[in-house]
């Protein structure tokens, strides 16, 4: 029976329990946690310093009122990158290669964001959906645009997480299969298409962090737009 390469990105059961349940919980049990010591050990004080970073780059475009979001954006970054991480081990599975996922995730934080901005400063808010200085008969049309282009962010941010991650997963088990095929037959090019395997692995390591943070970043750039 030929399975389909998409077959590992379907949610695995086993005794009747959803293993993307357990997937989404993983992530906080590996996490290092402060020891009540006074010195730290290398592992939570790389941790700490890495968030402080990632932390002040999300926050560096917004304003003073928008840093109260920091917590939770710092968050959903190291919970998304241990989640990627984590789907690169073998017998594992990646949650955020489920769109429905990457859309419950971008679609209640962007609306949020939206929310905000209509309460706090609805004028300034509506505005953007008409640049300054349009010709009047373009008005309608530069709305309608507008508007669509503002429903259309939340969809984007779960399709890129999702396509990046899902691409680069295709491209692994592609690589891997053609390596264990060509062992017995060319072993010459087993090797070479291992050392490739090899780097398409650094390559989504980097990825899986990169797609965490640009999530992060376009949320708080929304956020900046309604603050």
């Amino acid at each position: 029976m030929i399975l389909s390469l998409f077959d590992q990105f379907e949610s695995p059961w086993y005794i009747g329990i959803p293993l993307i349940a357990i997937a989404l919980v993983s992530p906080w049990l590996f996490l290092p946690t402060p020891t009540p010591r006074w010195l730290s050990n290398r592992l939570v004080s790389l941790q700490g310093w890495f968030v402080t970073r990632a932390t002040h780059q999300i926050m560096l475009p917004l304003s003073p009122a928008g840093h109260k979001w920091a917590l939770l954006f710092t968050s959903l970054m190291v919970y998304l990158i241990s989640l990627n991480l984590l789907g690169l081990l073998p017998y594992t599975f990646t949650p955020t290669t489920q769109l429905s996922m990457s859309l419950g995730l971008a679609v209640p934080l962007w609306l949020a964001t939206v929310l905000i901005g209509m309460r706090n400063q609805p004028s300034h808010s509506l505005a953007h959906l008409l640049p300054e200085g349009t010709p009047t008969p373009l008005i309608p049309v530069l709305i309608i645009i507008e508007t669509i282009s503002l429903f259309i962010r939340p969809l984007a941010l779960g399709v890129r997480l999702t396509a990046n991650l899902t691409a680069g997963h295709l491209l692994i088990q592609l690589v891997s299969t053609a390596s264990f095929v060509l062992l017995s037959v060319m072993p010459t090019v087993a090797v070479l298409t291992s050392a490739l395997l090899l780097m398409l692995t650094l390559l989504e390591v980097a990825v899986a962090m990169i797609q965490a943070y640009v999530f992060v970043l376009l949320l708080s750039l929304y956020l900046q737009e309604n603050v």
